[in-house]
């Protein structure tokens, strides 16, 4: 099978964002009406305390094999990689042991005027991280053959379920609220798994039915998906397993990085579980873009360029027409990302206060949120940007660079849990954001230099497309000031004014992106439809 990993990768990502954006509009909705029937200290345990526990289990157990596996799988030995991939749910259920007795006896519990199903919560979350690495090896093999909206509508499907069952149990005794998320979160985690076992056996069958299938895809039957002997053969790919063992060393590190202020208001208590809901529910409104715009992006790109660009070779001594397209599509990215970012920066301080009054009531958006709010639309900046030059970086170092990054990482660690916690002592809940920038705008630093050096005597230049063009910046400065105008006149008197502005200075901006950008859109458009074609 010739695959197109460019095409898949722009359909993957193409599929993510649409899934996305309709599947987090309903639940836009669903939790603004959730927030309404539950405080916000129990919003602190179960978004904060809880999710963190499955943030934790889940990166810990999957991220580097993930990553690992999916370097050059047209040159893969599956039988090894399943096995490799078994080993998750061994150490899956050993760091559900650990943390989960961390989390019940170490940490301090919420206390019963909060709930008093704490407990039940943890042990749900051990179990759901379990059942999710049963059917890893299906999820990798999902993405590695480029089943491309199978992923998105499995995990659509999945969160779905679980926000409906979270609601409905809501609505029905808000003082459960805790045992309504352990509900929720095991039956969906349920679905989940049998929904990939559903799939690759029909499809399995279906393939059976037709002698003339391509003979591209190395599994016959559901049992081929579990581990077994090889014989002749080393039971794993040693080259994966030091692979995936540098990555797993740098994801203990991104971990703490990417959760670091839940780890600081977890393990040093700096925030009441009050303050960590409002928190959480502003971070939440403050990452909408990152979740169903970059996220899908990254993980498209981060694909595309492992698949792309050999790890081990320099730039000049690779295909000169694929590291071009590498190039452009590096550069292209780039510059959507961080038009994206500035974008959320100027309509966001006009627009946060509005947004949270919209989603929370006047009680959310007349507190502290309106402020977290708006400091985190500077952070969803540099959140783009290093999400796109982070993936890059990751994609094509080779086993010594990253464990370079990894020590890079430990320092960068270290200092963004110590700057969290002073910052914080400092400025409250606005500490937490400022930290995650320094930490941001640290990493970004260090991809930047690695993407420099690695184009350095070529003639590509990539990292021109973190400058916009000047008369976007104009104009979406602009925009920015006239809507911080507009708030001060009009939203205690007319938000239905406020809004409209916004709106259309909002397509202003982006008519001047596209006149500016027009280029860089007709080229991609091109390149996708004669892929397409070729395809066809």
């Amino acid at each position: 099978m010739g695959k197109n990993f460019l095409k898949s990768s722009l359909q993957n990502a193409s599929f993510n964002i649409i899934f996305q954006v309709g599947f987090r509009v309903v639940t836009f909705l669903l939790n603004a009406f959730v927030l309404r029937n539950i405080s916000q200290a129990v919003i602190g345990v179960m978004n904060v305390r809880l999710l963190l526990l499955e943030s934790t289990i889940l990166f810990l157990s999957r991220e580097a094999f993930r990553r690992a596996c999916l370097s050059k799988t047209t040159e893969h030995n599956w039988p090894q990689v399943i096995n490799l991939l078994w080993l998750t749910v061994p150490l899956c259920a050993v760091q559900c042991i650990l943390f989960g007795w961390i989390w019940l006896y170490v940490l301090s519990a919420p206390g019963p005027e909060i709930t008093t199903h704490y407990a039940l919560g943890v042990w749900s979350i051990c179990i759901s991280c379990i059942l999710a690495m049963c059917v890893e090896p299906l999820c990798l093999v999902s993405q590695a053959f480029l089943f491309v909206k199978l992923r998105v509508l499995i995990e659509t499907f999945s969160v779905s379920i679980r926000t409906i069952t979270f609601t409905c149990l809501v609505l029905w005794k808000p003082s459960a609220a805790v045992v309504a998320f352990s509900i929720a979160q095991i039956i969906a985690q349920i679905c989940y798994a049998l929904a990939y076992c559903f799939y690759f056996h029909n499809y399995l069958q279906q393939r059976k039915d037709m002698p003339s299938s391509p003979d591209d895809f190395p599994f016959k039957s559901l049992k081929d998906f579990l581990p077994k002997k090889l014989p002749g053969q080393a039971p794993v790919d040693w080259k994966l397993c030091i692979l995936t063992w540098s990555f797993l060393k740098q994801g203990i590190l991104k971990q703490i990085l990417t959760e670091g202020e839940r780890y600081v208001m977890t393990l040093f208590a700096v925030l009441t579980f009050y303050e960590q809901g409002i928190y959480d529910v502003v971070n939440n409104l403050g990452s909408l873009a990152a979740r169903f715009l970059f996220r899908p992006i990254e993980e498209s790109a981060y694909f595309y360029f492992s698949q792309l660009v050999y790890r081990d070779k320099q730039i000049n001594e690779q295909n000169s027409i694929q590291m071009a397209e590498a190039a452009f599509v590096l550069k292209g990215l780039l510059k959507c990302v961080t038009s994206l970012g500035i974008i959320v920066v100027c309509f966001g301080q006009g627009y946060s206060r509005l947004l949270l009054m919209f989603y929370g009531g006047s009680a959310l958006s007349d507190s502290l949120a309106t402020l977290l709010l708006r400091t985190h639309c500077f952070a969803v900046l540099l959140l783009a940007l290093n999400g796109t030059t982070e993936c890059y970086a990751l994609a094509t170092m080779n086993a010594n660079q990253i464990d370079r990054y990894n020590h890079i990482m430990a320092y960068l660690s270290a200092s963004f849990l110590l700057i969290s916690w002073l910052l914080t002592t400092l400025f409250g809940s606005v500490g937490f954001i400022i930290a995650n920038c320094c930490n941001m705008a640290a990493r970004i630093i260090h991809s930047v230099r690695f993407i420099h050096k690695r184009y350095e005597g070529t003639e590509f230049k990539p990292l021109k497309g973190i400058i916009p063009s000047p008369l976007f910046l104009i104009m979406v400065l602009i925009s920015g000031l006239v809507t911080l105008l507009s708030e001060y006149m009009y939203y205690e008197s007319s938000k239905v004014i406020h809004l409209g502005i916004g709106v259309v200075l909002f397509s202003m901006t982006l008519s001047v992106w596209y006149y500016e950008e027009s280029d860089l859109v007709t080229i991609g458009y091109r390149k996708y439809r004669r892929r397409s074609i070729k395809m066809e």
